[in-house]
């Protein structure tokens, strides 16, 4: 279905879910850019809010993400009573701004208690204007209770993300998360009488030991449970940058080829399946609210990935989250101490972050398109000869074309996407930053 062009793929780049990426931030912003950014925010403007929650009950050797271990009641309560704090803070400074998404993730927003979350949401809901936001949450099937779905179906959140990475019993044990496929069925079960409208599985291609016939497996499975959506990553080994992924035997992981063949492999599977491709690795039923914007053209990419939300603003508490304003990028502590030093004493978390220029807007803009959509007009792009003459190779193969300024991608150019976004990235180098392999 795809063809491989190895050299094309070779240069690991971003995930593009901000341009700049995080890989630029630095510490020439602080707490007074989210002060400022937060009172310039349009009373009338509908935003999005982020809650992180970086804890989980187990932590798994592939993860890459911010979190630690929910091991002490102490620490988890010390923590969502600072969240509530920083909610309050967040508050008082933007106004009246309608909250038009509120969406949890982690880490494991199910690592704390379901009262703990619903006072959480209470504080949120009675700090912001929420007249009737769209509501998800990051589930690790690990531990979901039927207390937890009562709760959810309380708070009518419609949509619901669950980590299944795989169901080969091998794989899970190789990479640090055993979950039976009776755990899935579980709680998917809990989650459909809960009223929970979209529910996606995160699978992921290229693990330890995985050959085709495991993801196929995989897969297979998977679509008998009739998630709403799938979202299908390449799994990034970078132990020097995660630790915990030093568990993992290195030896068993598929090579370069195979990792393509297996994305192929999924995408060929999931779209004859009738779930229409979204970006470069979503996949959602064509009645879902993701299949719906990309076919309309409103699709979106933000720190959540691939989404339908249109906000331009995008607020983000907790350690570690970043914030998305037109105009600049800012991330809390990643130190979950220091976060609570910075919000106990009644200062934004603010440490790390970037002042976006118009010209990273422009980038931004175009590099979001060919993502999204496939196409882009570059013609208010500085450098556009270098973009061209970057873009030359794939062009060459078929993999793109031009109509004046306005890039194309072709239909059989979709794993090349984000290669192909990256000839505009001002910033990128050859090998100067670690990024997760292409494909």
């Amino acid at each position: 279905m795809w063809t491989y062009h190895p050299e094309l793929l070779a240069v690991p780049v971003p995930r593009y879910t901000s341009y700049p990426t995080a890989a630029e931030f630095g510490d020439s912003v602080g707490p007074a850019d989210m002060s400022d950014a937060l009172g310039a925010v349009p009373p009338d403007e509908t935003v999005s809010l982020y809650l992180h929650i970086p804890y989980c009950r187990q932590i798994c050797w592939y993860c890459g993400c911010n979190t630690g271990a929910a091991n002490r009641t102490a620490r988890l309560d010390a923590y969502l009573e600072r969240l509530e704090q920083e909610i309050t803070l967040v508050a008082d400074r933007v106004g009246q701004a309608r909250i038009g998404r509120i969406a949890f993730g982690g880490g494991s927003p199910n690592a704390v208690a379901p009262a703990q979350f619903a006072k959480l949401m209470e504080r949120v809901t009675a700090s912001f204007r929420c007249d009737d936001p769209v509501l998800s949450v990051e589930v690790d099937p690990r531990g979901f209770t039927q207390d937890w779905a009562d709760m959810l179906a309380a708070y009518r959140v419609s949509r619901v993300s669950l980590g299944v990475q795989t169901l080969d019993p091998a794989i899970q044990a190789a990479i640090g998360r055993v979950q039976p496929a009776d755990e899935i069925r579980r709680v998917m079960a809990l989650l459909r009488r809960a009223g929970v409208a979209s529910i996606n599985f995160d699978l992921m291609y290229g693990l330890p030991g995985q050959t085709e016939s495991a993801l196929q497996a995989t897969l297979v499975d998977s679509l008998a449970l009739a998630p709403d959506r799938f979202a299908v990553f390449g799994y990034a080994h970078v132990p020097g940058m995660i630790p915990r992924q030093r568990r993992i035997d290195a030896t068993a992981l598929p090579d370069a080829r195979a990792r393509f063949v297996q994305a192929a492999l999924a995408h060929e599977t999931l779209t004859g399946a009738g779930y229409a491709a979204v970006g470069f690795d979503h996949f959602a039923r064509p009645d879902d609210a993701l299949a719906l914007a990309s076919t309309a053209g409103t699709l979106r990419r933000n720190f959540q990935g691939f989404t339908e939300d249109p906000a331009t603003t995008l607020i983000a508490l907790g350690a570690s989250a970043i914030s998305e304003f037109p105009d600049r990028l800012l991330q809390n502590e990643k130190d979950t101490g220091r976060y609570h030093i910075a919000v106990a004493a009644g200062r934004f978390a603010t440490a790390r972050g970037l002042r976006r220029t118009a010209e990273d807007r422009v980038r931004g803009r175009a590099i979001e398109a060919i993502l999204t959509s496939g196409a882009a007009d570059l013609s208010t792009v500085a450098d556009l000869d270098g973009v061209r003459d970057r873009l030359t190779r794939f062009e060459q193969r078929g993999l793109v074309h031009w109509a004046g300024t306005i890039l194309r991608l072709a239909a059989d150019a979709r794993p090349y996407a984000r290669s192909i976004a990256a000839t505009l990235d001002a910033y990128r180098a050859p090998c100067t930053r670690l990024f997760s392999t292409a494909v």
